[in-house]
């Protein structure tokens, strides 16, 4: 369960924007997971077709990492606090309307 946040930072009614996240550049490490207080993200192995449709060089950090990565699972309920942009170290993470 997130830890509570000053939700006053959310910028939209839930949505107007969802995230988006780079498969090329997410390493699973599941900060936006931690800090998202609309329950919007999953942390999760990536399918055969998922690992499939990367670049190779996206295949061998998906491997490196665990082999899981960050999904948007509820993006209708994002508010756009921009929490979850903040908190990802690889910067993989945008909002889009």
């Amino acid at each position: 369960m997130p830890e509570p946040h000053d939700l006053s930072t959310c910028k939209q009614p839930a949505g107007v924007v969802a995230p988006v996240i780079d498969a090329a550049r997410c390493e699973g490490k599941a900060d936006c997971l931690r800090v998202c207080p609309y329950d919007v993200f999953e942390v999760r192995a990536l399918t055969v077709d998922e690992r499939r449709a990367l670049s190779l060089g996206a295949r061998f950090k998906v491997w490196a990492h665990g082999g899981k990565q960050a999904f948007v699972k509820n993006g209708e309920a994002c508010h756009a606090c921009g929490l979850c942009v903040a908190a990802c170290p690889e910067k993989a993470i945008r909002l889009s309307r």
